[in-house]
């Protein structure tokens, strides 16, 4: 998947009362609750497949006629297991400055679509996302709201995310930092 696919974007969603659905969003609810609860290594550790894609695509404002407005092939964040184990230890040491103390979070993930993948060990997951990030005393909250587009694998121990693509509705990222995880 590259940051521009749709993957299965003309299936139709699975019911929600299927099974897939249901561990599909099951696996979300609890990768939001570790997120939140900065439990990072957990996270990255039984949720994140080791050959891992996450990207944070860059957008721009154009007109209809151009497009969906993100640029191919450029990222905020371009992500691999390493580089998001990377910013996981960088978080657990004293010298994490961007982020000790750490910022309050909420993941507030909805409109949580399942398509059945080409393989028949993934699922194709499609969700809303909103982030509300508090940093210190700071009383004006960030705000990050997009849409998710990720990849589930079956693997040994259950499901795991194998790409996740962040499709943020902002043009401009008003946040000091990008030391979380969508």
């Amino acid at each position: 998947m590259t940051a521009m696919s749709l993957p299965m974007a003309d299936q139709k969603p699975l019911s929600v009362a299927s099974v897939e659905y249901v561990e599909a969003t099951d696996f979300l609810l609890l990768e939001a609750e570790l997120l939140d609860d900065l439990r990072e290594r957990e996270w990255l550790e039984t949720m994140v497949s080791k050959d891992v894609v996450y990207q944070l695509p860059i957008r721009e404002t154009v007109e209809r006629a151009r497009g969906r407005g993100f640029i191919e092939g450029t990222f905020h964040l371009n992500e691999n297991y390493g580089s998001l184990s990377s910013k996981v230890a960088r978080n657990e040491t004293k010298y994490a400055w961007a982020e000790d103390p750490p910022s309050r979070l909420r993941h507030f993930v909805t409109n949580v679509r399942v398509r059945r993948h080409g393989d028949a060990d993934k699922l194709a997951v499609r969700s809303n996302v909103l982030i509300y990030r508090t940093r210190q005393d700071h009383t004006v909250p960030q705000i990050l709201a997009g849409e998710r587009h990720d990849v589930l694998r079956r693997e040994e121990d259950g499901l795991r995310l194998l790409e996740r693509v962040v499709y943020l509705d902002l043009t401009v990222i008003g946040t000091h930092n990008l030391s979380l995880f969508f």
